[in-house]
């Protein structure tokens, strides 16, 4: 593989995140790819990015400072994606969970899509995207959102093969796309996140962006309901809205460095997941630094999560159901080196043999001109 020419396309790279701690490792499997994306702010991402070939699109020129709200450009991402020429790679390997997978390539190019997930504000969380529009844009967007998906499903036909992070965004790529996909989850720095033995303290722990669809509400409404302490790390714009709404045993710290996360999964009683994910790092993060998890029983949880043993799972996103969850726990035990086995089943390097190995493969059968395959 290391004579051909390979590209990596990401929607944005506007704040890290799990999708682009994927990109991460492809570059490592990729170290000579440049990296085409819809727009980029340097001071929000990792010093990994600093350095590599990074092609931007037109909207590159709407980025003014630290504040980058992609969400207000959607309608011309399309374009944006469009617009890349891409005749000079052997393989694109786009990295998408919205419109990074419609660039156009080469008949003679293969391109791979690692599928984060199908579009979901289109899809799955449409309703819940526009629940709290007022009447004027909520009848825009259903009209903008019935073409964003005609577009997303006609640029799904562009790939040549999907890869879906979980088993859970593969049944979503078959049932919007019609399409297979190879399922090969998402990487995790279980080299750095470790257990080192430390004493267990008297708090539970939400690591996460603070946004209303990652559900922490409903940890902050049932830890203020059992009295119980609860620490909150990270930013976003459901910060002061949760604030309002929690106990005094709630403690936020905003958003920290890596080395102040790792201490917080070590020393938790548990973790707490209340969102439903396509996948979800944290959890595994938590889980090799050797803290169980109590998630909610849906989404890559599922997958990450072993109930019983690493964790356990609650029916309902209500703080009810949390809170029942939280009791139970409290007359279980699990040990933590079962959490750290089970986390090393999502290693980076077996990511990185794993992608290579499929795209070598594929490739094979791509320029063997068996190009009727599907994952």
């Amino acid at each position: 593989m290391s004579e051909i020419q390979v590209a990596i396309v990401h929607d944005w790279l506007t704040n890290m995140g799990g999708a682009e701690k994927v990109v991460e490792s492809l570059m490592d499997i990729y170290p000579n790819a440049p990296i085409y994306t819809s727009m980029v702010n340097m001071s929000n991402i990792s010093e990994k990015f600093h350095g590599r070939e990074i092609i931007t699109s037109f909207l590159q020129n709407r980025v003014r400072g630290n504040k980058v709200n992609h969400q207000k450009y959607l309608a011309f991402m399309p374009a944006a994606f469009e617009s890349f020429d891409l005749s000079g790679y052997d393989v694109v390997l786009s990295s998408s969970s919205s419109c990074a997978k419609g660039v156009v390539t080469s008949p003679g190019a293969l391109h791979v899509c690692y599928c984060h997930t199908p579009m979901r504000y289109g899809w799955e969380f449409y309703c819940d995207y526009i629940k709290e529009f007022g009447k004027l844009k909520k009848m825009l967007v259903k009209y903008f959102m019935s073409y964003m998906r005609m577009w997303d499903l006609a640029s799904s036909s562009r790939v040549d093969c999907f890869i879906a992070n979980s088993e859970n965004v593969a049944l979503r790529i078959g049932k919007h796309y019609r399409r297979g996909a190879e399922v090969i989850h998402p990487p995790v720095n279980t080299d750095y996140f470790t257990a080192d033995g430390s004493p267990k303290a008297d708090y539970f722990l939400c690591v996460s962006r603070l946004v209303p669809y990652k559900r922490i509400d409903i940890a902050v409404k049932a830890f203020s309901e059992l009295g119980l302490p609860l620490v909150v790390i990270g930013g976003g714009s459901e910060l002061e809205p949760l604030r309002s709404i929690a106990g005094p045993n709630i403690a936020f710290l905003g958003r920290q460095p890596d080395g102040a996360v790792r201490e917080h999964y070590r020393k938790c009683r548990a973790f707490v997941f209340p969102g439903e994910e396509d996948f979800g790092i944290a959890p595994v993060e938590a889980q090799a630094c050797g803290s169980p998890v109590i998630a909610f029983g849906g989404g890559g949880a599922l997958e990450t999560v072993i109930g019983g043993r690493t964790g356990m799972f609650f029916g309902e996103q209500t703080a009810e159901s949390l809170i029942e969850a939280v009791r139970k726990f409290d007359s279980m035990s699990f040990d933590g080196r079962a959490c750290r086995e089970n986390a090393e089943r999502f290693s980076a390097p077996l990511f990185e043999k794993r992608i290579s190995g499929f795209i070598h493969r594929k490739y094979d059968d791509f320029i063997g001109g068996r190009r009727g395959f599907d994952a």
